[in-house]
C-alpha cells in the first residue's frame, strides 16, 4: 500500500466518522419533533389527537369524560373546568369550558400540560381546538374562558383493548411561562411518554 492509498483511506474514515458525528446531533435536535410526531399519530401514552372537525359518524356508545386541573403554586391564577364531567357519544363532538383568572396584581403569561387517563385511550381522543402548550397571557386580576373542542374517534369502538374503558379524564397543569417548574414538567411529560 503506497502512502497515497495510506492517505486516501484514512481521509475516508476520518469522513464517515465526521458524517456520524454530524448525522448523531441532527438526531438530537430532531428527536424532539420527532417524538412529538411520533405520539400525535400513535396516540402513545395519552397523546391526544388534533383534527380540523369532527367525524360524521356518531355511534350509540357513550362515554364518560371527566376534566380536572392543577396550578403550580408559583402561578398565582385559578383555573377550573366549567363543570366536571360530560357525556359523549363516541363520535359526537364535545366542549368543555375552562376558565383562568390571574389573581394577582401583575401581568402574567402561563402555559398549560395534558395527559390523558387511561393512557390507551389517548389515540382515540381528538381535539379540534386547544389552548394546551400556549402561552396564555392574562393582564392582572383578568378572568379568560379557555375552550376545548373534542372528540372521541369512532374507531374506539374497533379496539378490543378499549372495550372496560367507560370513563376517560382529560387533566390540565398549568405553570408560569418560561419557569423552571415548567421546564420540569415538560421533561417530565416527554419522558413518561418514552417509557
Amino acid at each position: 500500500m503506497t502512502n497515497k492509498d495510506l492517505h486516501d483511506k484514512n481521509t475516508r474514515i476520518l469522513l464517515i466518522i465526521f458524517g456520524a458525528v454530524f448525522f448523531m446531533i441532527a438526531l438530537s435536535f430532531a428527536s424532539v419533533p420527532l417524538y412529538n410526531l411520533f405520539c400525535r399519530v400513535t396516540g402513545f401514552a395519552g397523546t391526544t389527537q388534533i383534527a380540523a372537525q369532527a367525524p360524521t359518524e356518531i355511534l350509540d356508545r357513550q362515554m364518560t369524560v371527566k376534566f380536572t386541573t392543577t396550578i403550580n403554586k408559583k402561578l398565582p391564577w385559578e383555573f377550573t373546568a366549567e363543570v366536571p364531567q360530560l357525556r359523549v357519544h363516541v363520535g359526537q363532538e364535545g366542549f368543555i369550558n375552562f376558565i383562568a383568572h390571574n389573581n394577582s396584581d401583575q401581568a402574567m403569561a402561563g402555559t398549560a400540560i395534558y395527559n390523558v387517563t387511561p393512557a390507551k385511550a389517548g389515540k382515540y381522543f381528538t381535539k379540534t381546538q386547544c389552548f394546551c402548550f400556549d402561552y396564555q397571557h392574562l393582564k392582572p386580576n383578568e378572568r379568560t374562558n379557555m375552550p376545548v373542542v373534542f372528540f372521541l374517534d369512532p374507531a374506539l369502538a374497533k379496539d378490543p383493548n378499549m372495550e372496560d374503558v367507560t370513563t376517560i379524564t382529560l387533566s390540565y397543569s398549568f405553570f408560569k411561562a418560561d419557569s423552571s417548574e415548567l421546564d420540569s414538567a415538560l421533561e417530565g411529560f416527554y419522558n413518561t411518554n418514552t417509557e
